[in-house]
């Protein structure tokens, strides 16, 4: 029974891993063709969920385009030549991993900029009622605060 263990949760591991939404009837028969299309689709968006890749989606639009991907290869496109196409269709939203220019910036700086917006706000509020060490009392204050002291130790 011990031996058979680890077989078992190699299975169970192998059954719950995540499905991908690609149907049989949209596999390549060509192995090197469809490991193409695996490593094209998992970079593109779903336009439908937005969160997943159309490798992973089951949206009707996904479908659409893991079969234009398809298409695209076994025409003799290259894997750049395909991605560009559906760029070129659907713009840089597609890709799950946005290229840096000048549109997307914001994009990219926008998780930089609220850390650092976000350590000045708390930097300003804690330093906020803080008086600056440098201010001296007055001889008034000093003569109050002494006062204070006195009645506090008695």
């Amino acid at each position: 029974m011990m031996r058979r263990l680890p077989l078992l949760l190699a299975g169970l591991l192998a059954v719950s891993a995540p499905a991908l939404a690609v149907q049989p009837n949209e596999v390549l028969k060509n192995p090197a063709l469809e490991q193409r299309a695996r490593e094209i689709s998992s970079g593109l968006r779903c336009l439908v969920c937005q969160n997943q890749s159309i490798d992973d989606s089951d949206a009707p639009l996904a479908k659409d385009l893991r079969i234009l991907v398809r298409e695209r290869l076994t025409a003799g496109d290259s894997d750049r030549a395909v991605i560009d196409f559906v760029v070129a269709r659907y713009g840089d939203f597609v890709l799950l991993r946005p290229p840096m220019n000048a549109r997307t910036i914001a994009l990219w700086a926008a998780p930089f900029l609220i850390v650092l917006f976000g350590a000045v706000f708390l930097w300003r509020r804690r330093n906020r009622g803080v008086a600056p060490a440098s201010v001296a009392l007055t001889a008034e204050e000093q003569a109050r605060l002494d006062e204070l002291m006195k009645r506090g130790d008695s």
